[in-house]
């Protein structure tokens, strides 16, 4: 896939957890919740169908009442090695009623010795919604979720 740094938002990080672990962390709802906000926040999975088409649907509070409501669809699912949702489309790819930031991520796995590389890649329609995402935090928030994913992940040994 060719970045486009203009519209795109990319971090890779080397996780020093296996490939295995990760995947699991990232595909089993139960788990999936104990990483997936930073915290103090916390994440309710309201949907969570690991095939193209199916929901992807997360509910994450705050601290103060605060909510932030996502639903979203899996693009891809490759065993092991990537996982791609929309916040465009929900369950069995009907378009989403509104967003509140419409993007495509895409999330890599690899082998890197024994750890792992993680890289998540998200595609934005235009300038203004990157700039806008990337001002919301989107390296510290995604960068504090693939820490506590790291930690979490490496908890299942």
């Amino acid at each position: 896939m060719a970045i486009d740094t203009d519209l795109d938002l990319v971090i890779s990080r080397r996780l020093r957890v296996p490939r295995t672990l990760l995947w699991t962390a990232w595909t089993e709802p139960a788990h999936l919740k104990q990483w997936w906000c930073p915290k103090p926040w916390t994440t309710e999975v309201l949907g969570f169908d690991l095939v193209p088409g199916g929901s992807f649907h997360t509910l994450m509070r705050g601290p103060d009442g605060e909510t932030s409501d996502n639903p979203g669809s899996f693009l891809e699912i490759v065993p092991l090695s990537r996982i791609v949702w929309t916040s465009a489309l929900v369950t069995k790819w009907r378009p989403a009623a509104e967003p509140w930031m419409p993007f495509t991520a895409f999330v890599t796995l690899e082998d890197e010795g024994q750890d792992t590389r993680y890289v998540a890649t998200v595609l934005h329609k235009d300038k203004a919604t990157r700039d806008q995402h990337e001002e919301m935090g989107f390296f510290d928030g995604w960068g504090t979720c693939i820490d506590q994913l790291e930690v979490f992940a490496a908890s299942l040994r």
